[in-house]
């Protein structure tokens, strides 16, 4: 375990060090500073409203899956559960921390109904990977022909085999008879058991489809919002594309936030936009000024949840006990 820890330290440490290495080398630092405090502040408050605005949405899908496994939860704490783990995703491994946060307060609220609940959280970020690669497709279609950025669309491309192989092994029952030949490796590395939990919990909505299709629906609905948001802070600081191409960079974005060896996706973010949107021929400047913005709107997302903590944890505080 100890050696684990060190190991994602380390690849933590190498990982954000590479990515502020790669943004030092290809920006201005005084004239990115510019662009961004010169940023349109209607087209960011249009990406602050289509960012917040996805928080709601994401909760109703929660409860719906909770309430197709027999737990009953109110939208309101659902929701203010939600802005608790992106405030925690601040400082624990990207959106891993956050649904850990997710799993532990619900847990605590409903004993006994640990292996559903991390089961509709796990699968609530597999449909979402599922639904990102379902628009990184249309991306990959759109894109052909009209944009240099081959290497990301081929990326895309083994994200979705991947995808579908990973949906195959989740729901399929011939399946889940292959999979008992690992159940020995599981036992001897100690992992079984949270393991076994997990893949029960996904494996129980097979038999809900209809929730699963809405769920993506609104993933869906929710994933796009996010996009037109990152496309509305690019046209902030002067970025004048098509969404075309942020239908091909959100996707591919979203998938770069689930790399397990960054804090928050700090400075991969913004190097993959520097990257992505330098094979459109879009300054690097700019291009940092956009992911950092991207940057700004999860912290929004995180205020109310940081609140929430400070306030909870305010009202827990016990009184002095008075000498008298």
């Amino acid at each position: 375990m100890l050696r684990s820890r060190w190991f994602r330290l380390a690849a933590t440490v190498v990982v954000t060090g590479l990515a502020a290495l790669y943004i030092v080398l290809k920006i201005d630092i005084g004239k990115t500073a510019h662009i961004i405090g010169s940023a349109d502040p209607g087209w960011l408050a249009l990406s602050v409203v289509l960012t917040v605005g996805t928080v709601v949405p994401q909760a109703w899908r929660w409860q719906l899956l909770l309430r197709v496994r027999g737990i009953a939860e109110s939208l309101s704490w659902l929701t203010r559960a939600y802005f608790v783990s992106y405030a925690v995703g601040q400082v624990l491994p990207t959106s891993v921390g956050g649904d850990a946060s997710r799993i532990f307060e619900t847990t605590r609220r409903h004993p006994g109904f640990g292996s559903p609940i991390a089961g509709s959280v796990l699968l609530e970020r597999a449909l979402g990977g599922a639904v990102t690669l379902v628009l990184a497709a249309i991306g990959f279609l759109l894109a052909i022909g009209r944009y240099p950025i081959g290497a990301y669309l081929w990326v895309e491309a083994l994200f979705v085999v991947l995808t579908i192989a990973a949906g195959i092994v989740l729901f399929s029952r011939r399946a889940r008879l292959v999979l008992r030949f690992t159940v020995p490796f599981l036992q001897r590395a100690r992992v079984e058991r949270p393991i076994r939990a997990a893949y029960e919990g996904i494996h129980g909505y097979r038999d809900h489809v209809r929730t699963l299709l809405v769920v993506a629906f609104v993933t869906a609905t929710q994933q796009v919002s996010r996009i037109v948001a990152i496309w509305a802070s690019a046209e902030a600081v002067g970025i004048h594309l098509s969404i075309r191409p942020y239908i091909v960079l959100g996707p591919l974005l979203f998938l770069v936030m689930l790399v397990p060896f960054t804090v928050n996706g700090l400075a991969v973010r913004e190097a993959f936009f520097v990257s992505f949107l330098g094979k459109l021929h879009v300054d690097p400047d700019a291009a940092f000024a956009t992911g950092f913005l991207f940057f700004v709107m999860t912290l929004v997302l995180s205020a109310p949840g940081l609140a929430i903590i400070l306030w909870e944890g305010f009202r827990r505080t016990p009184a002095p006990v008075s000498d008298g």
